[in-house]
């Protein structure tokens, strides 16, 4: 396919065109397609197109036909009000009555059409994976794949549409985004071959090796029944009562509570499918493989305290994040990996059980073979009908890629279906645009809730003549691998390899850098404080004595109790590649907030210097509008009153701003005590300080600093003369995400 006649490619300049023809305004976050006027429009128009960042479902029918429709041909047309079947109407504003006081009648079809749809506008949210976010992309093989698997898609440079889903676990859909939890990491792949959906999380393992224990698991993290609380959370007892009990869930749990289970943004997180598929070559040679995605960005976290800043200041981080950078062009990237296997009778890898859904083959053991690139280009045009609707189902595989006997993954090939049988009202969920194929469909199953396929031909069943004999079993299509199935009695067991439950939480543990052990410490800490009987907290400090002794002693100092006798029973090898800390990632897309000063030359230069760096702007002033002074106008995007730390991976500073006219504590609580700088920035440094981030500042910005406590010359903390040299240095800060030399850590045997 050429450039013009693909659709992703024409999105993809669409979108830099836009941002090169905006007239300078780059920073995203505008509601609607074109700015809006002040007055009510009473000129009649039809509907505005999307922005140039959104785009729709591809164009295919329910049966995985080329439409040729637009996203406008697809959405509401017409610049008049009509009923769902197309009658205008002059009034929606006054139910039809007998009278005007009289009693609303009930022949008001309009009323009764509009109020019964609204009624009906929601459909029952996923169990889990609740609160989600999502976007359109592009997957460009690489061709490495092709001595493992036949899979089309993976083929060099193939290019897939795909439509991405993200979303946290426990929470329900108005929970906030930055909370502790796994995120889902689930990609469908709108293959030539058939729709393939990887789902995935952003944590390589799960609380438990068998499906049977997911309610168990689900019912224990969820609020508690009685009360519906807490939202969102693991820390509460009925999460640390199962989890104390059911310690296969100890290697999850050491994830979720280590940094990663507060990523900085979705597109800093890795993604992994958590079980290990079977690949199928060419020839029929098969081998075992593990699927991971590894972000360009790299993989960066929130800290503690800044996550629960976040979760009040801006509940939806995570989701106008990825929208943001998006319709920013800092489109999100990640490569796609393998880890490979070979297919040995035993399924194991090293002495690792690759059925065991509990347990990673650390990549020194195994590296992660690049095959293609992922990149998320186009946001959604209507969150409902994408995001909300998308239906993601693990047995969705195409010839290639086909399950193993892992016991967790037989569990999920049926619960998927069933479940969007329930969620989206009938088998038909694949007809919906946005889990349409685009591959040709000719399946024989007919009728169902919502059909918008209208079928031909008398004959859905095979062997037919009465429809010519179509459709036809395909040579070459999709084939469970024969895989030899024991003689074996039939039981509830399990392999004894499954019965090893702590060395590789002892090896998560081991390969974290002192300042990430210090984080899992304070989580734990944080966590069990929270669990109200005394038993459950004292059970899980016996189970962390089996992980590490001075993880289990920190976390009982902090709890105030005694330290359970146990130890490690086995020794283990740190794995270096589960570390997030130590090394240097690109800036691209990362949001740096400039505080207004007075030399509006230099923080313009500032402004510049970020744009063309490809990181995001933010200007930060006493009052909103346009900054007042000289030369081109230098728009706001952030009041001192609205502006907070956690919005911004690194904050410089033009002077010592002097408090803004509403710095009133009665006004604005944050406003504190009065003083020569504005005490919001002054919050806000401190703020940011506090969280391991760079800070740069010229004009007399070492007063700022002063003002919020921070040392001179402390580790991160750039002053200078000039704002693009000052910058610069803090963009090379900003490459190793935190400045954990701030924090010098003492941890025991690892510091």
């Amino acid at each position: 396919m050429n450039k013009k006649e693909n659709p992703v490619a024409k999105a993809v300049d669409k979108v830099i065109d836009a941002i090169s023809d905006n007239g300078g305004e780059e920073i995203p976050g505008r509601p609607g397609s074109a700015p809006p006027q002040v007055a009510e429009p009473v000129e009649p128009r039809g509907p505005l197109p999307p922005k140039p960042d959104q785009r729709g479902p591809d164009p295919f029918t329910a049966t995985g036909q080329p439409s040729g429709d637009t996203t406008e041909t697809r959405a509401q047309g017409g610049a008049y009000l009509t009923t769902a079947t197309g009658t205008r109407l002059p009034d929606t504003d006054h139910s039809l009555k007998a009278g005007p006081r009289g009693p609303v009648l009930l022949r008001d079809h309009h009323l009764r059409e509009k109020i019964t749809h609204f009624d009906h506008e929601r459909i029952p949210e996923r169990v889990v994976h609740a609160r989600g976010a999502a976007a359109h992309g592009v997957f460009r093989g690489y061709g490495s794949a092709a001595k493992v698997t036949k899979a089309a898609f993976l083929a060099k440079d193939v290019e897939t549409p795909v439509f991405v889903r993200f979303s946290t676990v426990l929470g329900s859909r108005g929970s906030a985004d930055a909370v502790r939890d796994t995120r889902g990491f689930a990609t469908k792949f709108y293959t030539s071959e058939g729709v393939f959906d990887l789902v995935g999380n952003n944590i390589p393992v799960f609380f438990i090796q068998d499906a049977i224990k997911f309610p168990d698991v689900i019912h224990a993290g969820k609020p508690h029944p009685d009360r519906e609380i807490p939202q969102a959370q693991s820390a509460h007892d009925t999460f640390w009562d199962f989890v104390s009990l059911h310690t296969e869930a100890t290697h999850h749990t050491m994830w979720n509570m280590s940094d990663r289970g507060i990523p900085r943004s979705y597109r800093m997180m890795e993604g992994f499918g958590v079980h290990t598929f079977r690949l199928v070559a060419a020839d029929g040679g098969t081998v075992l493989a593990k699927f991971h995605w590894k972000p360009k960005a790299g993989v960066h976290s929130l800290v503690w305290e800044e996550a629960q800043i976040v979760n009040g200041v801006d509940p939806d981080f995570h989701r106008r994040d990825l929208a943001d950078a998006i319709e920013a062009g800092a489109y999100p990237e990640w490569e796609f990996g393998i880890q490979v296997f070979p297919d040995s009778p035993d399924q194991t890898f090293e002495g690792i059980d690759l059925l065991d859904p509990t347990k990673i083959v650390p990549e020194e053991l195994a590296p992660v073979q690049p095959i293609g690139l992922l990149t998320l280009n186009a946001n959604p045009v209507n969150f409902f009908a994408e995001t909300e609707q998308v239906a993601f189902h693990v047995g969705h595989l195409v010839p290639g890629i086909d399950v193993t006997d892992d016991p967790l993954l037989a569990g999920r090939l049926f619960s998927y279906l069933d479940t969007q049988i329930t969620r989206l009202g009938g088998p038909n969920f694949v007809q919906l645009p946005i889990n349409r194929p685009h591959a040709p469909v000719n399946d024989m199953l007919r009728d169902g809730m919502h059909q918008t396929a209208v079928h031909t031909g008398v004959a859905p069943y095979r062997p037919n003549s009465l429809d010519g004999g179509c459709p036809f079993q395909a040579p070459g299509g999709y084939v469970e691998v024969p895989v030899p199935v024991e003689a074996a009695a039939r039981g509830r067991t399990a392999p004894a390899s499954y019965a090893d439950h702590f060395s590789q939480p002892r090896l998560f543990w081991l390969s974290m850098s002192p300042v990430e052990q210090a984080h899992i410490i304070a989580a734990y800490t944080f966590e069990l404080s929270k669990v109200f009987e005394q038993a459950i907290r004292e059970r899980q400090l016996q189970v962390l004595a089996r992980v590490d002794p001075y993880l289990c002693e920190q976390v009982a100092l902090g709890l105030g109790l005694p330290v359970p006798e146990g130890k490690p029973e086995v020794y283990v090898e740190p794995s270096p590649a589960l570390s997030q800390v130590g090394r240097q990632w690109p800036t691209t897309g990362r949001i740096v907030g400039i505080v207004a000063g007075g030399d509006l030359d230099a923080l313009r230069t500032v402004r510049q210097a970020v744009l063309d760096g490809g990181m995001v702007p933010l200007v930060i002033a006493p009052a909103g509008g346009v900054l007042p002074g000289p030369g081109d106008p230098i728009s706001v995007q952030r009041t001192f009153a609205a502006a907070r730390s956690v919005e911004f991976d690194a904050i410089v500073v033009a002077g010592a701003p002097a408090p803004g006219p509403d710095a009133i504590g009665a006004r604005d609580a944050k406003a504190g005590l009065s003083g020569p700088v504005d005490p919001r920035v002054s919050l806000m440094l401190n703020e940011a300080y506090r969280h391991g981030k760079p800070l740069g500042g010229w004009d007399g910005a070492a007063d700022a600093f002063a003002s919020a406590g921070i040392p001179p010359g402390a580790p991160g903390v750039v002053v200078g003369e000039a704002g693009p040299e000052v910058l610069g240095e803090v963009v090379t800060l900003l490459g190793g995400h935190r400045v954990w030399s701030r924090f010098p850590a003492s941890l025991g045997p690892n510091a």
